[in-house]
């Protein structure tokens, strides 16, 4: 029996779509579906807002919509990839043909990082655009995608939070066992989706595309901080468990490995904040880049 004062897990199918009771579509793929579906058309609008560009060249509507396919390619692959090597290396170790059924789960966040970053860099590199500037620009759209990647964990009752008794909103979920636990798929979406979104907004409004970096680099320590604030509250993958201890606390233990990937970031986000603001990512002769938008060379 579950406790008298938890929420039961709300009856959601995980399958978006059957037809006859085969599966056909899932909503965790909904969800990467309408997250690069919203990042595509939000990153249109910011690319032809002429305000926020100043002599940076930009991108053309055209090079956002053919970003799109590889930006998808690289989030799935990195986020494949990641997975294997940051959370469960030893498994795929002994049975390699895994690592191929992703129909089975296991996608790393910070591994579909990776992955789109090179996709947007190559992307970048063969279109003559500036590789910051194509960063910042996904930087701004990448929360769409995280809200509903962590809605739709929520829904499939996976990667759900740390045992909370005392919690009056934790919630009983399927796999969890009777406990209840808190819905930290639901404080990630709020925090690393909404919260971030907004910071991100604000962001580009206010500093525009003009200093190439600064947009990522906001972007990548806001995750580092709120990514784990999270971590706190969800419970760390069976197969790690904790990295440094089985105690919750600063020098007690408690580190998971998503903090753990977290560090790096925030180094990276503040290093990038820091050079952005000095000017040091500035385009050399800006206004040769002003001239090739124009198509005047």
């Amino acid at each position: 029996m579950p406790p008298l004062f938890a929420i039961p897990f709300p009856a959601i199918d995980p399958v978006a779509i059957s037809i006859s009771g085969v599966p056909i579509v899932k909503w965790y793929a909904l969800a990467y579906i309408a997250g690069l579906v919203g990042g595509w058309f939000y990153a249109r609008q910011l690319v032809a807002s002429d305000s926020l560009w100043g002599v940076v060249k930009r991108p053309k509507l055209s090079d956002v919509d053919d970003l799109i396919v590889w930006v998808a390619l690289g989030v799935v692959l990195g986020g494949r990839i990641g997975y294997v090597l940051f959370y469960n290396l030893p498994m795929y170790m002994d049975d390699p043909a895994e690592i191929l059924a992703i129909r089975n789960g296991g996608m790393s966040f910070h591994g579909g990082f990776l992955g789109s970053i090179f996709a947007l860099l190559l992307f970048a590199h063969r279109r003559g655009l500036n590789g910051y500037t194509m960063l910042d620009l996904a930087s701004v759209v990448v929360p769409i995608g995280l809200f509903f990647g962590r809605i739709a964990n929520f829904v499939n009752g996976e990667l759900w939070g740390r045992a909370a008794p005392d919690f009056p909103y934790a919630i009983v979920f399927p796999t969890g066992g009777d406990v209840p636990r808190y819905p930290s798929q639901l404080f990630e979406a709020t925090a690393e989706g909404l919260l971030l979104f907004i910071v991100m907004a604000i962001s580009v409004r206010r500093f525009g595309f003009r200093k190439p970096g600064l947009l990522g680099g906001i972007f990548v320590l806001g995750y580092a901080i709120t990514r784990t604030f999270c971590e706190f509250f969800r419970e760390p993958d069976p197969q790690l468990g904790f990295l440094f201890g089985r105690e919750v606390g600063a020098l007690g233990g408690g580190i998971t490995m998503g903090m753990l990937l977290c560090v790096p970031m925030a180094i990276v986000g503040i290093m990038y904040i820091v050079l952005a603001a000095r000017g040091v990512t500035r385009p050399r002769h800006p206004e040769v880049e002003v001239q090739a938008e124009a198509g005047q060379i």
